[in-house]
């Protein structure tokens, strides 16, 4: 188990708001560090999000705190009234995120009234935005990861699993079960390449000549994602419908595989080509990438003819599925390459890759 940045900056951020608290002689320090815990975010942009709704949401909790207890008490009963109308505020507002923390602010402040109810109350307010601003305050501190890296080797190594399991899928050479596993795995890489996407998509670009670089790059990165997804869908029909390959004339059988392997060679080259590890070519994208698409859909005419008289037609079905798959994954790698080349028209030598952050 690897100790993120986010566990440390929760650690850090919960000493810090309990040293101001004790520093400020608030009489209940752990609230601040209930609420450090609640603020802190993966990236500036979110905290400085998270703080705005926190303070909004945390306004919300106090007010009606101190509304139901000058009109009602502090019996158990409103106060589970006082806390449905805080979630009921808070979703009405979008507040959605602050609803945990306004609901310890409310209860905070309604559990123990006394003759002082006023200042008790902003002393609890005030104690809670402790935690709020120390959460924010070590976020700002304390840098968040290179998103891009994160990216882009996630993009990476996932590309590379799925291309190393077409290649291996194409020859029939491979565990059934380990596959079947594996693409699970894959699933969740894309997701994970979602979550990464949008963390560095977050992350501030202080300069116009950064900010339209990095504008540049979202579209290459999201881009490289659609690849790898499709990559993903040509690998799963290849493993679903793997009967069906076995039963193709040979010549349809060595079409496909030539023109898969030409396509994942292709799409290696192109992720190398963005951090500068080969050359850019000259050639044009569709002479650079070799899928005959037409070599596939004629293959595919001709072998539905053979079954037209056929009254069971999954078999031509799946065989369909299968190449609609293998054209689709070849036009999203085409549109790729046509972005990387555009943007190293753009931007030459400014990819910064550190593959020891992987690790």
């Amino acid at each position: 188990m690897k100790l993120g940045a986010r566990i440390l900056k929760t650690g850090i951020a919960i000493v810090l708001s309990l040293y101001l608290a004790y520093l400020l002689h608030s009489p209940s320090p752990v609230f601040a560090a209930i609420a450090a815990i609640f603020a802190i975010q993966p990236t500036i942009y979110r905290s400085y999000l998270t703080i705005i709704e926190q303070v909004q949401g945390n306004i919300i909790g106090a007010i009606l705190a101190v509304v139901f207890v000058l009109l009602l008490g502090n019996h158990t009963i409103v106060i589970g009234l006082a806390a449905i109308i805080v979630i009921t505020l808070n979703l009405k507002f979008k507040l959605e995120n602050t609803i945990g923390l306004s609901l310890v602010t409310l209860i905070s402040i309604m559990e123990a009234p006394g003759s002082d109810f006023i200042t008790f109350a902003a002393i609890r307010f005030s104690t809670i935005m402790i935690g709020v601003f120390s959460a924010f305050i070590v976020n700002l501190v304390f840098m968040p990861p290179k998103y891009e890296n994160k990216l882009y080797l996630k993009i990476g190594s996932t590309t590379e699993e799925i291309i190393r399991w077409i290649r291996l899928s194409i020859r029939h050479d491979y565990d059934h079960q380990l596959l079947k596993t594996d693409i699970g795995k894959l699933k969740e890489n894309i997701k994970s390449i979602e979550q990464f996407y949008t963390m560095y998509k977050e992350e501030r670009s202080y300069f116009k000549k950064n900010l339209l670089e990095k504008s540049r790059k979202l579209v290459v990165y999201r881009q490289m994602t659609i690849a790898a997804r499709k990559g993903l869908d040509t690998l799963k029909r290849i493993h679903r419908f793997e009967n069906e390959l076995l039963l193709l004339p040979e010549p349809f059988k060595e079409a496909i595989q030539e023109q898969l392997d030409s396509l994942i060679y292709q799409h290696e080259q192109i992720m190398l080509q963005f951090i500068g590890k080969i050359p850019i070519t000259t050639a044009s994208p569709v002479e650079k990438v070799s899928t005959d698409k037409k070599l596939l859909f004629d293959l595919f005419l001709v072998h539905q003819k053979e079954f037209a008289a056929d009254d069971d037609n999954q078999h031509l079905y799946h065989t369909m599925q299968i190449v609609a798959s293998i054209i689709d994954y070849s036009e999203q790698v085409e549109h790729l390459d046509v972005l990387i080349t555009s943007f190293h028209s753009f931007h030459h030598n400014e990819i910064s890759i550190e593959e020891e952050s992987n690790q």
